[in-house]
């Protein structure tokens, strides 16, 4: 039997990507830039677990905080380059469970 390995970096995107609400707030802020509360009411999440999905997404250069010094502070969410270079696989991955899954 042939034996295969899998490549690290596909691991590793599969691993970021494929937490649990990763790819929907991913999906989300292909929208444009958010404010938290934005996409708190346009997921099913917890503000808890968003909030964890997005300073993860941040550490890993897929999404940018810019915080406005305005009172009161207002804070936004947008892609990065990095972030945005998914939308074609989030775009395939769309298609296909609109072909695949009931």
């Amino acid at each position: 039997m042939k034996e295969t390995t899998v490549c690290p970096r596909l691991s590793k995107a599969m691993e970021l990507i494929g937490k649990r609400w990763t790819g929907l707030i991913l999906y989300q802020l292909l929208e444009g830039p958010q404010r938290f509360n934005e996409i708190v009411s346009s997921l099913p999440v917890s503000g808890r677990l968003l909030s964890e999905r997005l300073k993860e997404l941040e550490k890993e250069g897929l999404v940018e905080r810019n915080v406005f010094a305005e009172v009161p502070v207002k804070v936004e969410y947008s892609l990065t380059e990095k972030g945005k270079g998914l939308k074609d696989a989030i775009a395939n991955i769309e298609q296909w469970s609109k072909v695949w899954l009931s």
